[in-house]
């Protein structure tokens, strides 16, 4: 029979979806097997439509033969088959798919209709692994079948065929090695095998290949050695159900955590499972997962977000991280919706409206989950935060606080009333009679905040102060602002307290303006200012920041970019009831060299108590020393 040529635009079309549309040529075998269940559909629908077809749902298959010797793949099933005419145009035209004309002509009769195939295409993804494609087929209620044959782009022939039974075969003759690919592994058995567990797990048919195996002879026979045969046997390669379609009275909590463990490669049980059946404007029943800790990468540029996307059981995408947000980029699961709108290689989305109507739900869900957590088991919540509290702070910081509301209640930090981390809403709760603010102090360690100058006059009111330890804590208050209406402010802050108190440090200011200028006059550019201190009780001077910048932000960004100089307003503030205090006074009038000294060694001291290196050690060793002689 002459050769038949495709189309001018199918020729294209074809070209640039080999070398185009698929990005990765595992892909092939999931088009072929998602074409091979839409065909099985369809005779089960014809056989709802017109009687019985004498074949049971059991008796339905997909099969996969391997040929090393000869380089051919056979993918095969005994669905409806296809006559001469449909191979005509089903394979004649790219991107004209029979199956789309099915759903279109049978959904008036039948209802909504669920067939994979959309486009057309699928089928010639496996030209990316063959040298030719032969296709034989009979359509079920038909005597005769038929074979097509290509090359690819050179065009086509069909021929009549011996067929035995209703089905269709695709036989691949695949392409030999190349230096930058190895197409021997679609050869490979345990190769093929991965693959149907990875894209078409959840085919609601058997997808079955013949398996090698070793066994045992001799097996439970007391007193023989071991005898070892090979043989090889028929498996069913795919589970057919997902676990995430199964009612939940079938699954146990065991099913879902070793369902976890194997999908996502943890050896721990997840702290929560959660599971979302949806119906509505777009449905899609989601299998998600909070794990007990973060992955070696997880906080690494190479942890990739993203949750197991499925079209129908197929899967789409191994990572789609549309799905999840970034400060809920811990959670892992699947997502399986019928209703997706997918691009014509069907390996990622279009930016639909379904795809962030199902992400916005997610993130609820998983919120409220957490938030339960947090309320009924504190226990389990505490040791979630351990492992992901980091991420829900970045959250809060992200998009300039844009998702602060969202995530204010579920953070979880340390305060001065004790070692038991507590939350914003517990904080308020126990905030004394009188107090409008939520205090916070940064530093390296508990220890070290505790300690601050600064914290006197808080503490000493009965006030709890929180305490930030890590470099993202200080870019977190300034993200939140407030928390119910309570201004959350560090306790470097101006608070001078009542009008009483800002006049007597008007005073005292008044008093001591010509020391505070020679204080300014000796320190020249390290300070912006110099005053007297609300704050001090039994220190004699501390140093706190002037503007947006605080000293925690100074040594972040001195990290990130060391040569870039950012640099805090600092201001000295004295303690004007001590004792340093009058002692600088005097020797300011009798000695002005060494009341330079002591205010060196002051604003250095300061320093240190900031957590801030000191620009010139050495110097003030020197200063010290000198008061030693």
């Amino acid at each position: 029979m002459a050769k038949k040529q495709f189309k001018a635009e199918s020729k294209r079309l074809l070209d640039l979806m080999i070398h185009s549309i698929y990005t990765h040529k595992d892909i092939f075998l999931r088009e072929l097997i998602s074409n091979a269940s839409d065909a099985i559909d369809k005779l089960c629908y014809l056989s709802l439509e017109g009687g019985g077809t004498g074949l049971a749902r059991g008796d339905f298959f997909i099969r996969i033969e391997a040929h090393k010797e000869k380089r051919l793949l056979t993918v095969s099933d005994n669905g409806i088959g296809m006559s001469k005419e449909e191979l005509e145009s089903n394979l004649g035209v790219i991107a004209r798919s029979g199956s789309l004309a099915f759903k279109d002509e049978m959904e008036g009769e039948q209802g909504d209709i669920d067939i994979i195939g959309r486009f057309g295409v699928g089928f010639y993804s496996a030209f990316m692994v063959s040298d030719s494609i032969t296709v034989i087929s009979r359509k079920y209620g038909e005597e005769q079948g038929f074979k097509w044959q290509s090359s690819g782009a050179d065009g086509y022939t069909i021929t009549e065929a011996d067929v035995q039974t209703h089905g269709t075969q695709i036989i691949m003759e695949i392409k030999q090695d190349a230096e930058d690919e190895d197409y021997s592994r679609f050869l490979n058995e345990n190769s093929l095998a991965s693959l149907v567990k990875k894209y078409s797990d959840y085919i609601r048919y058997p997808v079955q290949m013949e398996m090698e195996h070793r066994r045992n002879k001799n097996e439970g026979v007391e007193g023989k050695d071991p005898e070892w045969e090979t043989l090889r046997e028929l498996e069913t390669l795919n589970s057919m159900v997902p676990i995430w379609q199964r009612a939940k009275k079938e699954v146990t909590d065991k099913d879902l955590s070793q369902f976890y463990q194997e999908k996502f490669f943890d050896f721990e049980d997840p702290v929560r499972t959660i599971r979302v059946d949806a119906e509505g404007i777009v449905s899609y029943k989601a299998l998600l997962f909070i794990p007990a800790k973060a992955s070696y990468d997880y906080y690494t540029k190479e942890y990739k977000k993203g949750l197991q996307l499925y079209s129908s059981g197929v899967l789409i995408m191994d990572r789609c991280e549309e799905l999840v947000p970034e400060h809920f980029r811990f959670v892992r699961g699947v997502v399986d919706s019928p209703d997706l709108s997918l691009n014509i290689s069907r390996e990622m989305l279009q930016q639909t409206r379904q795809l962030k109507n199902i992400a916005a739900n997610i993130e609820k869900k998983i919120r409220g989950e957490l938030e339960k957590m947090l309320k009924d088991d504190r226990e389990a919540y505490e040791k979630f935060w351990q492992a992901f509290g980091l991420q829900l702070k970045y959250g809060v910081v992200a998009e300039f606080g844009a998702n602060k509301d969202k995530l204010e209640n579920l953070l979880l930090l340390h305060s001065s009333a004790g070692e038991k981390l507590t939350t914003l809403a517990e904080y308020v709760e126990r905030m004394k009679d009188g107090q409008q603010t939520i205090y916070y102090a940064t530093g390296e360690s508990i220890g070290r905040i505790s300690s601050l100058p600064q914290a006197e006059h808080i503490l000493e009111k009965g006030y709890e102060i929180l305490y930030f330890t890590h470099e993202v804590d200080e870019f977190m208050a300034q993200a939140l602002a407030e928390y119910g209406g309570k201004p959350i402010k560090s306790i470097n802050s101006d608070d001078a307290g009542t009008e009483e108190e800002k006049k007597e440090l008007e005073k005292q200011a008044e008093q001591s303006k010509d020391l505070l200028g020679f204080v300014k006059d000796v320190l020249k550019d390290e300070i912006k200012d110099v005053k007297i201190s609300a704050k001090l009780r039994k220190w004699p001077v501390c140093l706190t920041a002037e503007g947006p910048l605080s000293f925690e932000m100074e040594k972040y960004l001195a990290q990130v970019q060391p040569e870039g100089g950012t640099r805090a307003g600092r201001v000295l503030e004295l303690n004007a009831g001590h004792p340093v205090f009058s002692k600088l006074q005097a020797l300011m009038e009798t000695d002005k060299e060494k009341a330079e000294a002591y205010t060196k060694i002051l604003y250095h001291q300061a320093e240190l108590m900031a957590g801030l290196p000191l620009s010139d050690p050495a110097a003030y060793a020197g200063l010290v020393f000198g008061l030693m002689e």
